[in-house]
């Protein structure tokens, strides 16, 4: 079967695998609009327990059949079609943020935006809702140049918020202060900087920790792409993984994920390839419930619920 992103009553209308995924209304009358930057947020996907201390998380990203995400040292490619990536970019209007490690950040130069949705009519003058750029760069290698703080200096996207950990760069003094130097320009380039404590063992931040801070500032959802070890840190990071906080989850927060939506591209990238899988064990996973999969051009697109 192959999804279609048909108009409705002369407004754009959002594939019905991501309305039956949220479990968003289906009416003509009323589906359309919470996509929309004047939408009403109520509508929105947010954590299942008002006990929860994170936010609502999808963790989606796309893939070769042989289940690859990147080329070569990461190089990106161009795995998702015109059609799927629509898709994608109507996801985007679903979440308060959109998160993406350094090392997509560095090598895609992503937006991170909307800009692949149709136009709307003019009375829809506030225009698609946009996510809030989030990066994890533990040690601050973001770029001032980035097409991300390039929108937003033009008015044309959100104020990045930049994810890092001070002490994991302070051996000596010189590292330091190139740290403190880094974090000034990207503030001087328009990035809101905030620093978490990154785990002992691994020098990385860990996700509870990452996920908190965010629910702390407000934001009700946040839709994760990558790269594989961002995905592998969400996939395999479970309740009470953060030796930095004691747990107040609600009983939906076994995991750190809530919902997966995977686009398969009918394409063979090789061993070179970068995955996500390596270090997965499986009796550390989530088990999924599938909710549908459909076509969006030549991909196949699946959508999961986290159990």
């Amino acid at each position: 079967m192959s999804a279609e992103c048909a108009p409705t009553d002369g407004q754009p209308a959002p594939p019905s695998l991501l309305l039956e995924l949220y479990g968003l209304s289906s009416t003509a009358e009323t589906h359309p609009s919470i996509f929309y930057a004047d939408r009403d947020p109520a509508a929105l996907p947010t954590p299942a327990s008002s006990e929860s201390s994170r936010p609502f998380v999808t963790l989606t990203f796309a893939q070769s059949l042989d289940a690859k995400i990147a080329g070569v040292n990461g190089k990106q490619l161009i795995l998702s079609g015109k059609e799927s990536m629509i898709m994608t970019h109507w996801m985007r209007t679903l979440h308060d943020a959109i998160l993406v490690g350094i090392g997509t950040a560095l090598n895609d130069d992503p937006q991170l935006n909307t800009r692949h949705l149709p136009p709307l009519p003019a009375d829809r003058p506030h225009g698609y809702r946009l996510p809030r750029p989030v990066v994890l760069d533990t040690h601050l290698r973001f770029s001032p140049d980035c097409k991300l703080l390039k929108n937003y200096q033009a008015g044309r996207g959100r104020r990045p918020w930049i994810v890092c950990a001070p002490q994991t760069a302070s051996h000596d003094i010189a590292s330091t202060k190139a740290f403190t130097q880094r974090a000034a320009a990207l503030r001087s380039a328009g990035a809101h900087i905030i620093e978490l404590a990154a785990d002992a063992a691994t020098g990385l931040i860990a996700v509870p920790d990452l996920l908190t801070a965010l629910h702390e500032l407000g934001v009700r959802s946040v839709m994760v792409e990558g790269g594989a070890r961002v995905i592998r840190s969400f996939l395999s990071t479970g309740h009470g993984d953060s030796p930095s906080r004691e747990s107040s989850d609600g009983p939906g927060d076994k995991w750190m994920v809530d919902a997966l939506v995977v686009t398969v591209a009918p394409t063979l990238v090789g061993e070179a390839g970068v995955g996500y899988g390596s270090g997965l064990l499986a009796d550390v996973l989530p088990k999924f419930e599938h909710v549908r999969t459909e076509t969006f051009g030549p991909d196949a697109v699946m959508a999961l619920r986290v159990l």
